[in-house]
């Protein structure tokens, strides 16, 4: 807690950090059936911030108790408008509590201060409002059709689109705040109710959200928040037999444990997983534009990040350029804790991590890999990493397969190869969810994309993401697709109902 004055966090902050941190089921803030609690540590300072409720399957147990009966209580009588209004007015509170949140954010996963306030003013409140938007615009359709051999004016057929039910949410530690928004705001517009599982590693921000569900009018057993280790409060409610879908965002290894677990009673599952996308540089790129594209696309939140741009294709007749553009990038940023406004590169989560990712560097080396720079530890205090650049990178190392989730870029070389070649190699990777395509040519930039097989690609830039552009991953990149209309549609069901006259 020491460096908590130094850092000059808000009153606010601190008098929630300090405050006891409850589960939020029903309405109230209770503790947890076990008594046991979980410490929450600064990953810059290794500081202890607070302690949390260590949920059990009985917390999960009330919690999804509490949202099956708000599901056909008080919730399920507001019309649609009033319920965008209340989405609205949490937006408003993210909007009176920015300051907070973004502290929260900043001390309980370690990003850069900067990016904590881009994320929660452009993609929090955004979609909140974008999904607010959506809640008057749920309809169903009526089909002309003669089911039976009956005369069309004989019969009525319509659809209506209703709430899937109860929703589990269980998100990540990576970017905490915009992941519990990117679950509640689509369920919410479509009707739902929901029990959020923070990540244990993460769980500051949720917790304050939930005083700000409570303040914006949404009913008591709406949403609820059961902090909790993955393996007890992320397993039972996998497992829940009275939750109808489950929604989560985390590694590939976790996604396949939901999927298991949740066939007991083949509830419907969303699945935003790993990735390790590639970015193919061609030789008439806009360098000036597409070196500083590269290298964010890797580092954003210290590579720790599923959409990361880690594994880099470059023409040979512009390589040396790029990784000399992209070295000097990853060289000059400034090393530190987020709530420093000119450090740009925090820490990784943790300890475990940071270990990981050492352990992946040094496989890079000694599977013959050229390390062009960083690649240790740094700072006496916290899980820092210097950002890491390899070349010579072939693709089937462990360091060009396998998702590192942290600072790692890893380049390799192409010539004359054609489109269909480059992207063969691309696609070499049980993943699928993102790439980039850096080209002058439009015409090359449009086949390049098709090629490439993932959810998501980009042209001229890496990670476009918006509230409008559905979102998710192909092949063990994950199952369905969130964001815009489609990620509004997997939290609704379609009744047909057919009168005969």
């Amino acid at each position: 807690m020491s460096n908590k004055h130094e850092l000059k966090i808000s009153e606010e902050t601190k008098n929630f950090l300090e405050s006891e941190h409850l589960l939020y089921i029903g309405g109230e803030w209770k503790p947890s059936t076990s008594g046991e609690t979980i410490p929450v540590f600064d990953p810059a300072t290794e500081d202890k911030l607070a302690d949390v409720q260590s949920g059990t399957d009985k917390d999960i147990d009330s919690a999804v108790e509490a949202a099956r009966e708000a599901l056909s209580g008080e919730w399920s009588k507001i019309p649609s408008h009033d319920r965008a209004q209340i989405l609205h007015r949490l937006s408003d509170e993210i909007e009176a509590n920015f300051s907070v949140l973004s502290e929260l954010e900043v001390l309980d996963n370690g990003m850069p201060l900067q990016l904590a306030q881009y994320s929660i003013a452009s993609h929090g409140v955004t979609l909140l409002r974008y999904y607010a938007s959506w809640a008057p615009k749920i309809h169903g359709k009526t089909i002309p059709v003669s089911p039976g051999g009956v005369m069309n004016g004989d019969s009525l057929t319509y659809t209506k689109r209703e709430p899937i039910g109860v929703v589990g949410a269980i998100i990540p530690w990576n970017s905490p705040l915009i992941f519990a928004i990117l679950k509640l705001a689509p369920a919410l517009a479509a009707g739902c109710t929901v029990v959020l599982k923070p990540a244990e590693l993460t769980p500051l921000t949720a917790l304050y959200f939930g005083h700000l569900i409570e303040r914006s009018g949404i009913p008591k057993g709406v949403v609820n928040i059961v902090t909790g280790l993955g393996e007890t409060a992320g397993d039972a409610l996998a497992k829940h037999d009275d939750v109808d879908k489950i929604t989560f965002t985390g590694s590939t290894e976790v996604g396949k444990k939901i999927v298991s677990s949740s066939i007991s009673n083949l509830k419907k599952v969303t699945l935003e997983l790993g990735g390790k996308s590639p970015v193919i540089v061609f030789d008439d790129a806009d360098l000036e534009k597409t070196i500083p594209g590269v290298a964010r696309a890797c580092f954003f939140l210290q590579g720790q990040n599923c959409m990361a741009g880690t594994r880099v294709f470059v023409h040979e007749e512009i390589h040396d350029e790029l990784v000399s553009g992209v070295r000097s990038m990853a060289e000059s940023f400034h090393i530190g804790h987020g709530l420093i406004e000119t450090n740009d590169f925090g820490p990784l989560i943790s300890e475990d991590q940071r270990k990981r990712v050492m352990r992946y560097i040094q496989q890079g080396v000694d599977e013959g890999a050229t390390l062009v720079c960083g690649g240790n530890e740094v700072n006496d205090k916290g899980y820092f990493i210097e950002p890491t650049i390899f070349t010579d990178v072939k693709g089937d190392m462990s360091i060009a397969k396998e998702e590192i989730f942290g600072p790692v870029l890893c380049i390799e070389k192409f010539s004359n190869d054609t489109l269909e070649e480059i992207a063969k190699r691309a696609n070499e990777t049980t993943y699928g969810l993102s790439g980039s395509v850096w080209t002058s040519d439009i015409t090359t930039g449009h086949r390049m994309a098709a090629l490439i097989d993932s959810g998501q690609v980009s042209i001229n830039c890496h990670a476009a993401v918006d509230s409008a552009i559905p979102f998710g991953g192909n092949k063990q990149s994950g199952w369905g697709r969130e964001f815009g209309e489609e990620g509004l549609d997997s939290y609704l069901k379609t009744k047909a109902t057919t009168v005969m006259y």
